[in-house]
């Protein structure tokens, strides 16, 4: 090789070392390296001689927080994505005392410094009790702004005591709160939205009560959004078909006021769509009941929905979803 040649190998090869030594030292490297704020508030409920519902109230990031961990005397026993601010930790001992923090994390992989610890013990466990509490009675709520909802019962009685109330919404366990109380602060929700709750009490053999009747509560619409589409008053109801074949699912409702003729309903269970109930000649009211058969064995449960094309064609604003069990 020439001089000249080996004059420019070299100063290519000086040029990929000053590169590696470049990246080395961080140069151009504009990763996040900012942890998110610890959680704050962090609260621990024995819901069951076994279980404990964790709350914590929401961290900040200079980018996004995308999840948290919750540890269970310094070891991570949850995680969750970001948008939860609260988590049962179950499969504990009883009569047994726990330590939980909570920590944040990003997209970046940083995590916030452990939160304050919430400290408790575990009721002792109960395992001759095979009876359920009853169910909570009188279940009330209303929206508290556009992302929130409280709501109120009346207690329950059990052979023991009841150490927990579970909240439902659309058949799944969001909240718990103490035996003790009463009420419940429900958060992250939408604005605008129709919600179905219900209420269940626990006992610390985690014997767990029917539901209570339900309640719909409609949350306010953000600032200038239009009003809310959405059926209201749904309620499902079911009963064994008179042939002896299957089972006769009920529904009724108030259809939303749109100015206008609905031209028809899509059903959904389950959170996918079913079918598209067309009356016989649209109207102002449009349809207000609908009735369908399935086969599905005793106990099944279905999670019910519906919404309404509106006069433009577009499909408005889902309904409540209420649950309904197979005879």
């Amino acid at each position: 090789m020439g001089r000249a040649g080996r004059r420019a190998a070299g100063s290519c090869g000086l040029l990929v070392v000053l590169s590696l030594l470049l990246v080395g030292c961080g140069a151009g490297d504009d990763r996040d390296r900012t942890s998110p704020s610890v959680p704050g508030e962090v609260t621990a409920q024995a819901s069951s001689a076994t279980s404990v519902h964790v709350m914590w109230r929401p961290s900040t990031d200079n980018r996004a927080v995308t999840g948290y961990e919750i540890l269970r005397d310094g070891t991570t026993a949850k995680a969750v994505p970001a948008g939860r601010d609260m988590i049962d930790v179950d499969g504990l001992t009883a009569s047994t005392a726990y330590r939980f923090t909570v920590r944040a994390l990003d997209a970046a992989g940083n995590r916030s410094a452990p939160s304050a610890p919430a400290s408790l013990t575990t009721p002792a466990a109960t395992p001759d009790d095979k009876r359920p509490p009853t169910a909570p009675v009188r279940l009330t709520g209303r929206a508290d702004g556009t992302g929130a909802a409280v709501l109120s019962w009346g207690r329950a009685t059990d052979d023991v005591g009841v150490t927990a109330y579970d909240v439902y919404q659309e058949g799944a366990r969001i909240h718990s709160v103490g035996g003790s109380l009463t009420t419940a602060h429900v958060t992250g929700l939408r604005p605008g939205t129709v919600y179905t709750f219900t209420v269940r009490a626990r006992d610390a053999a985690d014997n767990s009560s029917p539901d209570s009747g339900a309640v719909d509560v409609t949350t306010a619409s953000a600032p200038g959004a239009p009003p809310s589409t959405a059926p209201t008053g749904l309620r499902a109801s079911a009963a064994r078909a008179a042939s002896g074949n299957g089972t006769d699912v009920t529904l009724h409702w108030v259809p939303p006021r749109t100015g206008g003729d609905i031209g028809a309903y899509q059903l959904f269970l389950n959170g996918a769509p079913t079918t598209t109930i067309v009356p016989g000649t649209p109207s102002p009211e449009g349809l207000s009941s609908y009735a369908f058969t399935v086969t599905d064995p005793p106990g099944t449960r279905y999670s019910v929905k519906i919404r309404a094309r509106l006069p433009d064609g577009k499909w408005g604003d889902f309904s409540a979803q209420p649950t309904v069990i197979v005879p």
